[in-house]
């Protein structure tokens, strides 16, 4: 069978459990599940003949020899057992449930896997038949799962930016689905010829991450074991389950690219006294931060740079009160300034997200060893926002649009750079500010714009009605949450 055809058939059999009121997450748990056991079926016949730690009575075989209401329940049985086991297969089915009630659509879901080899399959077929159903899954605003989708045309333009060598380590420790992993690992495989060593080490040993929600953390993992990263058999999982702030990284790395989730505080529910859920915010007591605060994006800033050699490289996507907001924001811009070169941010459009009300930006810095002098001497600002109109289903970012920034990031030597700006130009999008201009602004501020909103002053080339509605409410949302923040502020200085 073609690519299109399995595409189309995976497709078409998620449309059809979607009437059952299985949405597209729930579809993707036992796509994980079913595609694993039938892979490792695979990969232990000849040639490989390799031993993926399933037991035999739980293995494809099992599943493939029973129908009806036996299915079903050897199918939960199934689910239990492998989550109790260790490294990669222990993880992938963690927590693992049964979200197809009708035993008879859970056989035909099976025998539409049997039906192909997927080892034997390109890892760009599969790669891209399962990020096709990521894609959709973030789509469906009710799940909540856009939070953890990143828009792939950002995350490439991330990755041409920092350009990854071999030999080097790639981390996120909020990694969500993947996405950057495999970006990185796509420009690695395109623009370097591997040698053996190099594949081993991008296969094996490139990667680190963490995402602590357990089903957004399987569905990472099998996109990337799609995508031919990691073994079947691994016994240690390089996507750790663990929250990424609670203690000091115990390696450090040479790049980190991020997107830390959307939200101003960490928080921890739990059942008070009257037997009703309640919320306490957790703020991390680390040696190694600069700022001591509730503030998850802030938190995550200071643990990313602690992540890197003196010699590592980050871009991460961050709201715009990283930019502006007092007390511990402007201890962590100030001290990133002294600390490494932070040298560009990208300012982000509305509309490019899955959660909306969100308005952010690309900060892009080099991690540099102790000195007395700072490193920023410079920051360029790409300003992506102003006049920019988007919608996740008209006009999606693509990546064309972000060709004109990667051209100005791009030059050879950074310092040489020619701003688009200039007072013949005042439309140009690429600017610069010395370290003087910045740290002479209040707070130490980093939101700067300049070029004027045409829909304030030129009422014919407003856009769409439907465009504007969305750009209306992305702002009252986002307004909600600076509110929030003021008040989040507040309280922390009260404290």
């Amino acid at each position: 069978m073609n690519t299109a055809s399995i595409v189309s058939k995976v497709w078409s059999f998620c449309n059809t459990l979607r009437d059952d009121g299985v949405g597209y997450g729930d579809y993707l748990e036992q796509l994980t599940y079913l595609l694993f056991l039938k892979m490792a079926d695979e990969y232990a016949k000849p040639p490989y003949n390799r031993k993926s730690g399933i037991p035999f009575d739980y293995d494809w075989q099992s599943l493939r020899s029973k129908r009806g209401t036996e299915l079903e329940a050897h199918y939960l049985v199934t689910l239990r057992e492998l989550g109790q086991k260790k490294g990669l297969l222990g993880q992938i089915f963690t927590k693992a449930q049964n979200k197809i009630q009708d035993p008879a659509k859970l056989y035909k879901i099976i025998a539409m896997i049997d039906e192909e080899n997927w080892v034997m399959m390109g890892a760009d077929v599969k790669g891209d038949i399962y990020e096709g159903l990521l894609e959709k899954n973030a789509e469906d605003t009710k799940s909540g799962a856009g939070q953890y989708f990143t828009p792939r045309a950002l995350i490439w333009a991330m990755v041409e930016c920092l350009r990854p060598e071999p030999m080097k380590t790639i981390a996120d420790p909020a990694c969500g689905t993947g996405g950057f992993f495999l970006a990185a690992y796509d420009f690695l495989v395109k623009n370097h010829r591997l040698d053996r060593e190099q594949k081993e080490f991008l296969k094996k040993s490139t990667f680190r991450g963490n995402e602590i929600v357990a089903n957004t953390r399987r569905m990472a993992l099998m996109n990337m074991f799609l995508h031919n990263i990691g073994d079947i058999d691994d016994e240690l999982c390089f996507i750790a389950s663990t929250d990424a702030l609670i203690a000091p990284p115990f390696e450090s790395v040479d790049y980190v690219l991020a997107n830390p989730p959307f939200g101003k505080k960490s928080s921890l529910t739990f059942t008070n006294e009257e037997g009703e859920q309640d919320q306490e915010d957790l703020t991390y007591n680390r040696q190694d931060f600069w700022a001591t605060t509730s503030n998850k994006q802030l938190n995550f800033v200071q643990h990313i740079r602690a992540m890197l050699k003196t010699t590592g490289k980050a871009a991460v996507v961050v709201p715009d009160n990283v930019l502006f907001e007092g007390g511990a924001g402007e201890t962590v811009r100030k001290q990133l300034l002294l600390n490494t070169d932070l040298h560009t941010i990208l300012r982000l459009p509305t509309g490019v997200f899955y959660k909306q009300g969100v308005k952010a930006n690309v900060i892009f810095f080099d991690n540099k060893p102790a000195a007395k002098q700072h490193w920023t001497k410079e920051i360029w600002f790409y300003d992506f926002r102003t006049n920019i109109h988007f919608t996740l289903k008209k006009n999606p970012l693509k990546k064309d649009d972000l060709e004109d920034f990667i051209t100005c990031y791009s030059s050879e030597n950074r310092h040489n750079c020619t701003e688009t700006y200039s007072e013949n130009n005042p439309e140009g999008r690429w600017r610069k500010f010395t370290y003087e201009e910045i740290i002479a602004r209040d707070k130490t501020s980093l939101d700067i714009f300049w070029l004027k909103d045409k829909s304030l002053t030129d009422l014919d080339n407003l856009p769409a009605p439907d465009i504007l509605a969305l750009e209306i409410l992305e702002n009252l949302e986002a307004g909600l949450e600076s509110f929030r923040t003021i008040v989040g502020s507040l309280e922390e200085t009260e404290v």
